[in-house]
């Protein structure tokens, strides 16, 4: 078969470690020999990071405004060990981190629903998406340790001079205190972002603060998407036939367990950390979840949830097997040649997405996964294979699709 052309590159951002050895079989293997592939790449892996002083990571986020659409390889945060591991001149930030500031976006993630994977939770049928809101709050704190009586005060100094004073605590005896923002204008991208994608994948909105306790920071963020949503979103919402709900988050908690999912969960910051995790893992696996950036300028950027997958890239450099899931890093780059094909008018660029994800599940359906899945599925009699050899597997029932 003439293999399928594009118009406009993918902005392609490689990895580190196991993912990065992965992210060249998937090319190989399921793309190149299909797809006249064309992307425009930057190495993000910690080697070229360093050599470059992390700028390589600015400019393939300004790429991607340029281009519309990047996927995105696994990357390492270095930390103290990394630093020494590396010889890096200094400790660079996430390069997530960095992308989701250039590009104002908001990560929505979701589990990849398969057959013979069941949710711990009975009740849940349908993926449930993850919406973070991927600034501020105790990311961006100030901490202190308080070691003797005294009151501790939340000042602001306005540039025209107005102070404004509350008391934290009068304290006795040591302590700690901690400082949290956020801004208008970034809540306000959120919120966009979320409405967009709710239209954009027909999903209802569900959305949870503290507004009760936390009546000025958890209500500027109610008061935010409840005026967006009136003045912008509520006609389209209603045209759509889908909804947006507003309730405590406690409240919000007790309803996802009960539900059967198909919907998007706006989260704090916080939230959306800590429930992104829970969701994956309740789901079956971390490996076996999507993510993507969606900026409110029409951005979108893809990854696999997890991380660079560390422990088998050692086995793998000291030769030994390893059976690594690429499922989250394969649906990375079927999410973005669909959304390139979308924004291109490629057709067949999308229903080779859409073939590539189903010869990605009915491999493992037919009994065939990584180790990591054969842990946990309720098939019978399954067979673990390697890295490569579920790829390979799976390309086998992809050309049986094409």
């Amino acid at each position: 078969m003439a293999k399928i052309q594009m118009n406009t590159p993918l902005v392609e951002m490689d990895g580190d470690e196991m993912t990065r050895i992965l992210w060249k079989l998937i090319k190989d293997e399921l793309l190149n020999p299909f797809i006249d592939l064309k992307t425009e790449y930057y190495d993000l892996g910690l080697e070229h990071r360093n050599d470059t002083d992390d700028q390589v990571t600015v400019d393939a986020a300004e790429a991607t405004k340029k281009y519309g659409v990047a996927v995105k390889c696994a990357t390492i945060t270095p930390n103290k060990a990394r630093m020494d591991e590396y010889d890096l001149k200094k400790m660079y930030k996430s390069p997530n981190g960095t992308i989701r500031a250039i590009l104002d976006g908001t990560v929505f993630r979701a589990p990849i629903v398969v057959n013979g994977i069941e949710p711990c939770v009975r009740n849940w049928k349908k993926p449930i998406t993850i919406a973070r809101h991927a600034y501020g709050d105790v990311y961006k704190n100030t901490e202190m340790n308080i070691e003797k009586p005294g009151d501790a005060y939340l000042v602001f100094e306005g540039t025209d001079g107005e102070t404004k004073k509350e008391l934290i605590h009068h304290f006795d005896n040591p302590g700690v205190i901690q400082g949290m923002h956020n801004i208008e204008e970034s809540i306000a991208s959120f919120a966009r972002c979320c409405f967009n994608y709710a239209l954009d994948t027909k999903q209802d909105l569900w959305f949870g603060g503290k507004d009760t306790i936390s009546k000025i920071y958890d209500g500027k963020f109610k008061e935010i998407f409840a005026t967006i949503y009136e003045e912008e979103f509520k006609e389209k919402f209603q045209e759509a036939g889908i909804t947006y709900f507003y309730s405590l988050i406690d409240d919000i908690v007790a309803r996802v367990m009960k539900a059967e999912g198909g919907f998007i969960w706006a989260c704090k910051n916080y939230d959306g950390d800590v429930m992104s995790d829970m969701v994956s893992s309740a789901f079956g696996s971390l490996a076996m979840m999507t993510s993507v950036l969606v900026s409110p300028h029409g951005y979108y950027e893809y990854e696999a949830a997890h991380g660079t997958v560390q422990r088998h890239y050692y086995r793998h450099l000291e030769g030994k097997e390893t059976s690594t899931n690429s499922v989250a890093t394969i649906f990375a780059w079927t999410g973005a040649l669909r959304k390139r094909g979308e924004m291109d008018g490629i057709q067949e660029l999308q229903d080779f997405a859409d073939k590539l994800d189903k010869a990605t599940l009915s491999t493992i359906e037919s009994g065939k996964m990584t180790k990591d899945l054969a842990l946990i599925t309720s098939l019978k009699d399954v067979t673990v294979l390697n890295s490569k050899e579920f790829i390979l597997a799976i390309r086998e029932n992809l050309e049986k699709l094409l």
